[in-house]
């Protein structure tokens, strides 16, 4: 099934002008800085703001959804938590909101290595490489039955979880080294 089968796209609100932060605003605005390298939304530095005529509803977001990269040097996309509160999108990243599948195995499948190429070859542009709505509503998805979508997240969400705890090792590891190495150089001075 193509994406447009199985998901609603929209863009991101377009905001006319400077976005200016107000910490006592009533919304806060996502932006392509709030998602991190490996996919994941940070939330901690969200800017707030107030935006003119209220809150557009149709550019509000809900847990489950999407958070596409269009433009940038990779085209992952960012599930959105349980906690997001009141919050728009801001252009050009791409909402998609998931209607027959399950939002983590479309989020596991968007940023699978193989899909990532084959977004990249739908990219257009000359200085700036984007993906249109369009291109991405005609991705390719398969849809397996709901227990096995289910199954795939899981799995998916456990290897990630394992990598996070392996480089976190890996930190320590170095850390570790380091400070062995240095009170040896330390002792062998005195």
């Amino acid at each position: 099934m193509h994406l447009a089968d199985i998901a609603e796209t929209q863009s991101g609100y377009t905001f006319r002008s400077r976005l200016e932060p107000e910490p006592t605003g009533d919304i806060s605005v996502v932006q392509m800085k709030d998602i991190s390298d490996s996919n994941r939304l940070e939330l901690d530095e969200v800017i707030r703001t107030s935006l003119p005529g209220g809150k557009p509803k149709r550019h509000l977001l809900q847990p489950g959804d999407l958070l596409f990269r269009s433009r940038g040097r990779s085209y992952g996309a960012a599930l959105v938590p349980e906690q997001i509160g009141s919050a728009v999108l801001a252009a050009p990243l791409l909402r998609i909101r998931p209607t027959k599948v399950i939002p983590e195995y479309l989020y596991w499948f968007i940023n699978t290595p193989g899909v990532q190429e084959r977004l990249a070859a739908l990219a257009t542009g000359t200085s700036v490489q984007m993906i249109t709505t369009d291109a991405l509503k005609s991705l390719d998805v398969p849809v397996p039955s709901l227990a096995r979508q289910r199954a795939i997240a899981h799995a998916a969400a456990l290897a990630e979880r394992e990598q996070a705890l392996m480089q976190g090792i890996a930190a320590r590891r170095k850390t570790l080294a380091t400070h062995i190495l240095m009170n040896i150089a330390i002792e062998a001075k005195s």
